[in-house]
């Protein structure tokens, strides 16, 4: 990542500290409705919607785009230093910054989601993301979505939410969700990806998924994204 002499200060108050403002922390599963419901919970508090895992997505992007072999440390690292990875606030929605450019849409292609947990899972890459979702949403009240927000980014979450899903069930929406971007893929092959970003999201050795002591778990499987929406909100309000 480039130089962040400009930011020092501003990244030694938010680094290890409490946010500011109110912060719901939503963790879970590729497919549970983290996304989708964590921007209708910040729309319906008047919150902002930070998306950490679009962070990650912009750095697989860029690998991509770059023909990096993600497998090559040595070559993602020296990526990563001439990488800049930013959000910028669109009213209470977040936008991906990569090198200046919005990729916001993007980064939501079918190839980026086959490989996105390989690259968050190197430490070089969370260390730097991190870094920035603590800046982005210093004395914000935020509501962020990921696989480690309750547990490393925002520890000291006023409220932590754990969404699970049943795989068959995340494996059916990931599907409708592709088909609406008018890509064909099977459902098998969906099944697939998902049992990968699941086996590497719980099993890296630098801030695996898990569902943290204090977190709400909320089960997806036979909710609708309002019932998700409601659950939450309603959570967030007993909170504050």
């Amino acid at each position: 990542m480039p130089s962040r002499s400009r930011r020092s200060d501003c990244s030694r108050r938010a680094l290890g500290h409490k946010p500011a403002g109110f912060v719901i922390a939503i963790d879970g599963p590729a497919g549970a409705g983290k996304t989708t419901t964590a921007r209708l919970v910040a729309r319906k508090l008047g919150f902002r919607h930070l998306d950490t895992g679009a962070m990650y997505r912009a750095v697989t992007f860029k690998c991509i785009e770059d023909g990096l072999d993600i497998c090559d440390s040595s070559a993602l690292s020296r990526l990563l230093r001439g990488t800049e990875v930013t959000v910028r606030w669109d009213g209470t929605t977040s936008r991906v910054m990569l090198d200046g450019r919005d990729v916001s849409h993007k980064i939501r292609q079918h190839r980026v989601s086959a490989l996105v947990s390989q690259v968050s899972a190197v430490p070089e890459v969370r260390k730097a993301m991190v870094e920035e979702q603590r800046l982005a949403a210093a004395g914000q009240d935020v509501v962020c979505e990921g696989r480690d927000i309750g547990s490393v980014v925002f520890p000291d979450a006023q409220l932590k939410v754990y969404l699970d899903c049943d795989l068959d069930e995340r494996a059916r929406r990931r599907q409708q969700e592709l088909y609406g971007e008018r890509l064909k893929v099977s459902r098998q092959d969906v099944i697939s990806n998902l049992q990968q970003r699941d086996r590497i999201d719980s099993s890296r050795s630098v801030s695996p998924l898990k569902r943290v002591p204090g977190a709400v778990l909320v089960d997806t499987t036979h909710l609708t994204i309002e019932d998700q929406v409601a659950v939450i909100c309603e959570l967030a309000r007993r909170r504050m």
